[in-house]
């Protein structure tokens, strides 16, 4: 055998990265490519606003008068259907992305995140007021339904070439003489609500014919119910087990008590919910995906029962270990839109290493399960504000001019004195450490 015939070995990529959050920025940016997340010129360009300028700006939405910034990190730690991947996450909030890999670094005890998703469905309704006939009119609608679905396809040849198209057309009954038609369309990678949207505009008309009816509103919902995403994961109970806390069943006692209290009161609840939403949204806004659309589908979906409730379920296994699933509709996009035109949104979905919604949704639900567990563990042991008060000590000690080397310092010291102000971080660096200041010039 010659030795060109012989392949050399491609070691699989990890999100174990060890010691990434105390490396200086180039040298994380080194380390994703000398780990093959991404090129030597992808991580080049994630430098400054990552390829992102007014030009680009200006064509995306109107009254342009500049460029505003969020942070761009990666969680790390996932593996999500036994793929090792990285979450990108824009955020401003302090804790998100540690708290989402360290969550994610417990799940992977486990075996990792499994996700399911259904079949990227995006839905038009057409609101039909003054219905002379209400059942008669259902009936038309129900038996002229393969006839509108034809002409919906024949309204978009490109994505039914791509393997979507319309799949079902339903009514719905609201009161006495309205009825709202659904258009349910499979719109493959895209979010849908452009393509949807003039579908339901097209086909006004004809409904309103149909049923001697007059047209209202013609517009997507944006509670994507029939695009829903599961994730669950399981924490053996040696895993929960951490400083001050080395019995794991204390933890998942805690963690089931957290979850049963937001199942028991909305207040509650909404703020469970918020810590879900933490992770999916800061991977949405990552990868420029419409956020506010899935927070109110997802805020919806809690409340379908006519209760609000948690997004996500905690539960004891029979082998003890923690057991956890998240279920929401999330309707995202991997073409079109800001993927098309936002440099740094195609790096992103580079960095998330898929070109699919529907994978990019299972990433961002598995982020959402993931800053929710660490939220709970957190507030059933330590208590929520330790972890969160010493990353918000770094952007103190950064705001009172604390650069390299003493951001570390500074925060440590803040820390440890349980003292959080502007003031005190520059009393420092103007007192004991203010050789080191001149050190840095």
């Amino acid at each position: 055998m010659s030795d060109d015939s012989v392949k050399p070995l491609e070691i699989p990529r990890t999100s174990r990265l060890s010691g990434f959050y105390r490396e200086p920025m180039e040298r994380r940016r080194s380390r994703l490519v000398e780990a093959r997340w991404l090129t030597a010129l992808e991580a080049r360009e994630l430098e400054g606003l990552g390829g992102f300028d007014e030009a680009c700006a200006d064509a995306m939405v109107e009254n342009v008068i500049g460029l505003h910034g969020l942070p761009l990190g990666v969680a790390l730690n996932f593996v999500v259907d036994g793929q090792a991947r990285l979450v990108p996450m824009a955020v401003e909030e302090p804790s998100i992305i540690a708290a989402a890999s360290y969550a994610a670094r417990l799940c992977a005890e486990g075996g990792g995140f499994t996700v399911s998703a259904d079949a990227p469905i995006t839905t038009a309704q057409v609101q039909l007021l003054d219905v002379p006939r209400l059942e008669a009119a259902m009936d038309t609608l129900r038996k002229e339904a393969p006839a509108l679905l034809d002409r919906a396809d024949a309204l978009m040849p490109a994505m039914c070439q791509r393997g979507g198209g319309a799949r079902e057309l339903e009514v719905r009954v609201l009161d006495a003489t309205t009825l709202v038609v659904h258009l349910h369309v499979d719109t493959r990678d895209a979010m849908g609500a452009n393509l949807v949207n003039g579908l339901a505009e097209a086909l006004a008309p004809w409904l309103g014919a149909l049923t001697g009816a007059r047209v209202g509103l013609k517009i997507l919902t944006n509670l994507a119910d029939r695009r829903k995403v599961r994730v669950c994961a399981r924490v053996p109970l040696a895993a929960l087990a951490s400083e001050g806390f080395t019995d794991g069943e204390q933890v998942l006692e805690g963690i089931l008590a957290a979850q049963r209290f937001a199942e028991l009161d909305v207040y509650r609840a909404v703020t469970h919910n918020k810590g879900v939403m933490n992770g999916v949204d800061a991977v949405l806004v990552a990868c420029g995906n419409d956020w506010r659309a899935v927070e109110a589908g997802a805020h919806a979906y809690a409340a379908r029962s006519g209760r609000y409730q948690p997004l996500t379920s905690w539960w004891r296994e029979p082998d003890g270990a923690l057991g956890g699933a998240l279920e929401m509709p999330l309707a995202t996009s991997t073409v079109g839109g800001a993927a098309r035109t936002h440099a740094g949104v195609r790096r992103a979905l580079k960095l998330a290493g898929t070109s699919r919604a529907v994978e990019l949704a299972g990433l961002a639900a598995a982020a959402g399960l993931a800053t929710n567990l660490a939220a709970l563990k957190a507030l059933s042991t330590e208590g929520i504000q330790r972890g969160h008060m010493s990353l918000h000590a770094r952007r103190v000690a950064v705001e009172a001019g604390a650069r390299g080397e003493l951001v570390d310092i500074v925060s440590e010291r803040l820390s440890r004195e349980h003292v959080y102000r502007p003031e005190r971080a520059r009393e420092l660096l103007d007192g004991e450490l203010a050789p080191l200041m001149g050190e840095q010039g």
